[in-house]
């Protein structure tokens, strides 16, 4: 597994830590499928700059859909 730093964004209220994740399924159970998704991980922070809360936000459906998606089928419609 390799998470990458994409960008980090600061609004008025949050900063964003913006990833890309990529690895492979191999734990118990494992597929052994590739996995690749981009997400972001919304921090407040407090006064003394340290993470208070970090709210993690990636596309669920597509992680659950690549770690179980069937390689052969996937390679069959490309």
């Amino acid at each position: 597994m390799l998470i990458r730093l994409v960008e980090v964004r600061r609004t008025d209220e949050y900063v964003e830590f913006h990833w890309h994740w990529t690895g492979t399924n191999t734990g118990p159970g494992g597929t052994g499928n590739p996995v690749d998704l981009k997400g972001f991980e919304q921090w407040t922070l407090g006064v003394d700059g340290l993470i208070l809360e970090s709210r993690g936000n990636m596309g669920d459906a597509e992680y659950q859909r690549q770690l179980h998606a069937d390689p052969k089928v996937d390679e069959a419609e490309s």
